[in-house]
């Protein structure tokens, strides 16, 4: 289902009334976080719903995407450093129950640990993704097999490019990350999906209309039943 809505902000609060009609229903959820700008005005609009009495965390589980890999959860380019600072910390989630891949340990056991950690927590119910201009999602650059798990992946040069904005220069992007495998993504029960700007309405386009193929992370969504597409216009100026 693609959802076209005029500002990113509204998108926001679209987005954040299903988190509602989720944790409404089942409290105690599985949710799956990204990371990135794309999510930070629905962060934002999930802290102003807690604060307000209108959602609450405290029986959720969570597990993030991905993370850098050789960065501490203390580094303030960390994605564990994200989301605290962005969501966490302004909510009534237990931080005992926040999972964001190690950027630090990632052996096979490390790795391996994380979907075994998913899969005894349930399974995820509504897994957030953003999109990358290549069509990634998580850090699922092309060319990852659809059947992956949680693996180590070297960011492709485009996607470093991307990413340089947050660090003092290029150099100090990380090459590897940590991240949920396209299996594990489409493993969740719900998908939600968020793109913002006409940077991004190429990878849009091919992964709404076009083939299915490891060349495009993102077009596996095509093959999940529960799929909702928050888009700006645009993000949706190519479908």
């Amino acid at each position: 289902m693609q959802i076209i809505v005029d500002t990113p902000q509204n998108i926001a609060k679209r987005a954040a009334a299903i988190y509602q009609e989720i944790l409404a229903a089942k409290p105690n959820a599985i949710l799956g976080f990204a990371t990135g700008s794309t999510p930070l005005d629905l962060y934002a609009e999930l802290v102003r719903l807690n604060k307000a009495g209108e959602i609450s965390f405290k029986d959720v589980t969570s597990f993030n995407l991905d993370e850098y890999v050789g960065l501490s959860p203390e580094h303030d380019q960390s994605y564990r450093y994200f989301m605290e600072h962005n969501l966490f910390n302004h909510i009534d989630i237990d931080l005992a129950r926040t999972h964001v891949p190690s950027g630090l340990d990632v052996s096979d056991e490390a790795l391996a640990g994380y979907d075994e950690a998913i899969k005894a927590a349930g399974g995820v119910d509504m897994q957030l993704l953003g999109i990358g201009i290549n069509g990634h999602i998580g850090f699922n650059e092309p060319g990852t097999p659809l059947e992956s798990l949680t693996h180590v992946v070297t960011l492709t040069e485009s996607t470093r490019e991307a990413n340089k904005r947050f660090f003092a220069s290029i150099d100090e992007v990380p090459t590897h990350a940590a991240t949920m495998g396209i299996k594990t993504v489409m493993n969740a029960r719900k998908i939600m999906l968020i793109a913002l700007g006409e940077n991004k309405a190429d990878a849009i386009r091919a992964t709404i209309k076009g083939p299915v193929t490891p060349d495009c992370p993102a077009s596996v969504l095509q093959l999940h039943p529960d799929v909702v597409v928050f888009l700006d216009e645009g993000a949706a100026s190519k479908l």
